[in-house]
């Protein structure tokens, strides 16, 4: 399989485009430290779409304080040809999820962690989530995926989430998968 040069793909939501990691990770900083005292959680997840020509990746990266509001961006890969084979992409959409965890070192959750510990015997938490695109209802294609799919988060330390939870692979970054 070709090896695409994704790291350097810049993210964006609807206040700002070519936002670097860096930028992003600023971004979620700022927002926990909002209200340090806040229970947050930080979830990515990947959909993806098969058109004419090419298929179209998106990776939602969500901080969402429960109850008080989220911040969100994405992050657009075109693959340059039609992925039909449903293993590949189910997978490919992981691997796009993995690779976005893994910018989220030890020393950066970390920091997120950091942020909230001060409030943490006054209920504050944080956790992150790795939203899969996958269900295991009985007339569901992904739910032979499934065993596979949450083994790969599992091993990365992140919980695994999927439909009806995997809202942010699921519904915000679907959103984005449909436009040309």
């Amino acid at each position: 399989m070709r090896q695409y040069p994704i790291h350097n793909i810049p993210f964006q939501n609807l206040q700002e485009e070519n936002m670097s990691f860096e930028e992003v990770f600023d971004h979620i900083v700022k927002f926990m430290k909002l209200n340090p005292s806040g229970n947050y959680r930080l979830m990515v997840g990947t959909d993806s779409q098969v058109h004419k020509k090419h298929t179209v990746f998106i990776t939602g990266i969500v901080i969402q304080q429960v109850g008080n509001g989220v911040w969100a961006c994405i992050r657009k890969v075109t693959i340059p040809r039609r992925m039909t084979q449903l293993h590949e992409r189910i997978s490919h959409e992981l691997l796009l999820t993995e690779e976005i965890v893994s910018m989220f070192t030890e020393e950066r959750k970390n920091q997120l962690i950091d942020i909230v510990l001060p409030a943490v015997y006054q209920g504050a938490t944080f956790i992150m989530e790795g939203h899969i695109d996958i269900g295991i209802g009985k007339r569901n294609k992904t739910s032979e995926f499934v065993k596979e799919m949450v083994a790969r988060m599992e091993s990365m330390g992140v919980e695994p989430k999927i439909k009806p939870n995997a809202f942010v692979a699921s519904s915000y970054a679907n959103r984005y998968t449909k436009q040309e």
